[in-house]
């Protein structure tokens, strides 16, 4: 839970000297963007731990480049913890000049919070997601989970005389989240001038369709598509849902609710210490015929573990998420999937109940993007593919960071015989505490 102890940035790959990319822009702008909270990691760690749960709750600000303001007159809000005088607390300004076409990098680190990001006026076309260029299309507001990084282009094109919003919300939460906002400083304008008009709107929260749609519209680019294996060797299908484990609110994958050995895989499995992870096989799938995704279920057999999906190096995987009802009555929520070391093709999406035998047959084959970050909507399913070809051990889990903290992940090994060897500056955690090895 370290990003909302504020642990984060963006790294800007550049491509090597003397290749294009398949579009043009005057400048380049890193953008990011996250919610921030007031009480510290480690309070919500222990309300989220406790017998006595309490849930982190919605963020206190949402905040454009590490910018964003706080309304201090909240009743009960601890003195000091804004000041409306200093320049910390005014807006980002993102200054442009009239006429130019700038590429905007739009990295979302939020800790909770899916978004939607939009400027007063102006059309963003998508050009480029998680480091791989799209098929263009032109979007009014960019829908943007934890963990995706976009490039859009926009062209300053509007009205010079006045600058304009910069605006992000709260999407998939009914939240009490205010807004964040920025200024689009058309140049030579004062950046601190505000717009003359009200923040636009941004899209309702439990808009589900418009959000599966911008999924939908997202494809390779023609002359950059890696055509994906057109089948699988191995299908793994991951049901997210909420349970009561020796009373603990926890999230599982399959009815079992990930934890964090002391030991790092990676030196357990190069050293053959078997019994510092729980070396059961993690299920495959869940009950398809008996389960319904659609009410709230009592969940009670859920179990809690450390052991992990052992991949065939070089094969082809399917995983398919699968949303279901929260612990709360007509709930589901949007969970942002992340996986390591490897870029994945988003095979499809779909709404309901994943049908293993029919819903394969609509799957894009032909052009389907490469990410790897994916979300799943309530109450609905995405399919992702990718070649175990990257030997370690990896994680795969929610990118929101209390569901990840609560047991939403899994985790990953493949090609571990491969791997060279390890340099002893990396012991020191669980049994090889003092650079030693410790077996029963």
């Amino acid at each position: 839970m370290q990003r909302e102890a504020g642990l984060y940035g963006l790294i800007r790959v550049a491509l090597p000297p003397g290749v294009s990319e398949p579009f043009t822009y005057d400048y380049d702008r890193s953008i990011i963007l996250n919610d921030w909270y007031h009480k510290s990691t480690h309070e919500q760690a222990t309300g989220l731990s406790s017998l006595d749960f309490s849930w982190v709750g919605e963020p206190q600000s949402l905040l454009i480049h590490g910018k964003g303001s706080f309304n201090c007159s909240t009743p009960g809000i601890q003195s000091g913890l804004c000041n409306a005088t200093n320049p910390e607390c005014s807006p980002y300004v993102l200054t442009i000049v009239p006429g130019k076409t700038y590429r905007l990098r739009i990295a979302s680190l939020t800790a909770l919070s899916a978004l939607s990001f939009q400027i007063e006026g102006h059309n963003m076309t998508v050009v480029e997601t998680d480091g791989h260029y799209v098929e263009p299309f032109v979007v009014k507001n960019l829908f943007i989970y934890s963990g995706e990084t976009y490039s859009v282009l926009i062209t300053a094109d509007q009205d010079p005389s006045r600058n304009y919003w910069a605006v992000t919300n709260v999407v998939s939460r009914n939240s009490t989240t205010p807004n964040g906002l920025a200024i689009f400083n058309y140049y030579p304008n004062h950046p601190r001038r505000s717009p003359p008009t009200v923040p636009p709107a941004g899209p309702v929260w439990n808009d589900v369709d418009s959000r599966l749609a911008q999924s939908l519209a997202i494809r390779a680019r023609q002359g950059y598509i890696h055509p994906p294996p057109q089948t699988s060797d191995r299908v793994i299908v991951m049901l997210n849902t909420q349970n009561k484990i020796n009373g603990h609110v926890r999230w599982s994958v399959n009815k079992v609710s990930y934890n964090l050995p002391h030991t790092p895989y990676l030196i357990a499995l190069k050293h053959k210490l078997g019994h510092v992870f729980d070396q059961t096989p993690p299920p495959n799938g869940y009950d398809f015929v008996n389960y319904d995704i659609s009410i709230k279920q009592e969940n009670v057999s859920a179990t809690s573990s450390n052991s992990i999906y052992r991949l065939e190096f070089n094969s082809t995987v399917d995983i398919i998420l699968q949303n279901a009802n929260t612990m709360e009555a007509n709930k589901s929520e949007t969970h942002p999937w992340h996986l390591h070391g490897h870029d994945f093709w988003v095979m499809g999406y779909g709404k309901g109940k994943f049908d293993m035998y029919s819903d394969p047959q609509k799957y894009n084959l032909v052009d389907p993007i490469m990410k790897n970050t994916v979300a799943v909507q309530p109450y609905g399913w995405t399919a992702m593919r990718f070649r175990a070809d990257n030997p370690g051990v990896w994680a795969f889990h929610c990118h929101i960071e209390s569901h990840f903290y609560m047991g939403m992940g899994v985790v990953f090994e493949e090609g571990i015989d491969k791997v060279g060897e390890l340099p002893t500056s990396i012991m020191g955690c669980g049994d090889t505490r003092g650079g030693t090895f410790h077996r029963p």
